[in-house]
């Protein structure tokens, strides 16, 4: 299990802008050594502003986007055209504008789509196609004020779930029905990447930095197999305590 690295950012429109950037390099590193990387994206409102930033940028084509995988850490498992869906918001802020090869994007079912409303079975199969993978370069992740990753709610069944996916039921945050990445397929993950920002997360960065257990705070299991790097504005870090060690604020 690697060390967690923090890195906080002024603002969350700076955090979004530096993650973008800093995605780029990730990508274009594993390409440049012959592989093809496989990465995670997260929902959210800065997962989401980060692929905007990303599409936005002139470096965006350094990257072979048709060799690159693309998977999710969770998804809302409603309608394919329902806004909520992580996939449709991705498609729409980054995906659609890239020259992508569509076997390599691995969205998860929606409520009308091949398995109909049977989530398990949706679950199921989005974990035989992760496991296949025997681990992603990288699994980026957002968190919840009560310290939720992907659709990890604290004291859930899916806390301790040891499939590679999960259906979640009964999400204490609507839409509540949802897939999910379990927390040992996100630690087989090369490197995770927890990205936050609000004051409303202030206090569960500070517990999951400080030790708390997964069961109560999911975002503290989330680690990857080389590198854990938490990216926060400087709202989302206010809590910290002094002895946590941080990248200097950008």
């Amino acid at each position: 299990m690697s060390h967690s690295e923090v890195v906080i950012h002024g603002t969350p429109d700076l955090l979004a802008a530096t993650t973008a950037a800093r995605l780029v390099t990730k990508l274009v590193d594993i390409q440049s050594s012959g592989r093809i990387p496989a990465v995670a994206l997260t929902g959210g409102g800065v997962g989401t502003k980060v692929l905007a930033h990303l599409n936005s940028s002139p470096a965006r084509d350094a990257i072979d986007w048709s060799r690159v995988e693309i998977f999710w850490g969770d998804e809302r498992f409603v309608p394919a055209a329902d806004p909520e869906r992580n996939e449709k918001q991705a498609r729409e802020a980054l995906l659609d504008h890239l020259r992508l090869d569509p076997a390599r994007v691995h969205a998860m079912a929606a409520s009308d789509g091949e398995f109909g409303n049977d989530v398990d079975a949706a679950a199921s199969a989005y974990g035989d196609i992760v496991d296949a993978r025997e681990g992603l370069d990288l699994i980026m992740l957002g968190m919840g004020d009560e310290g939720h990753v992907a659709s990890i709610f604290p004291e859930s069944p899916a806390v301790y779930d040891t499939r590679p996916a999960v259906a979640v039921r009964n999400c204490p945050k609507p839409p509540p029905t949802r897939i999910s990445l379990t927390l040992p397929t996100i630690r087989r993950a090369t490197e995770v990447w927890i990205i936050t920002a609000a004051a409303s997360k202030a206090g569960a960065v500070a517990m999951a930095l400080g030790g708390a257990g997964e069961v109560a705070l999911p975002a503290a299991g989330a680690t990857g197999r080389s590198r854990t790097l938490w990216l926060l504005d400087r709202a989302s870090a206010s809590a910290l305590p002094a002895g946590i060690s941080r990248a200097p604020v950008s």
